[in-house]
């Protein structure tokens, strides 16, 4: 991932770098594996959030 300063803008860089990391879902990520899930509750979170999409996604219909 690259992220270009212009201007000595570094704030905006910094910014554009967290929208960039948000949108690939790297802190979502950091969260998941803060901790040891075991393998059941892996599945049941897997399920979960399966469902949370189809949800979604039928809200939009």
């Amino acid at each position: 991932m690259k992220v270009t300063v212009h201007d000595n803008q570094i704030e905006k860089a910094i910014r554009d770098l967290k929208r960039k990391l948000t949108k690939e879902g790297f802190f979502s990520e950091i969260k998941e594996r803060r901790f040891y899930d075991k393998p059941s509750v892996q599945k049941k979170k897997k399920r979960a959030k399966a469902a949370k999409r189809r949800r979604k996604r039928m809200k939009r219909f």
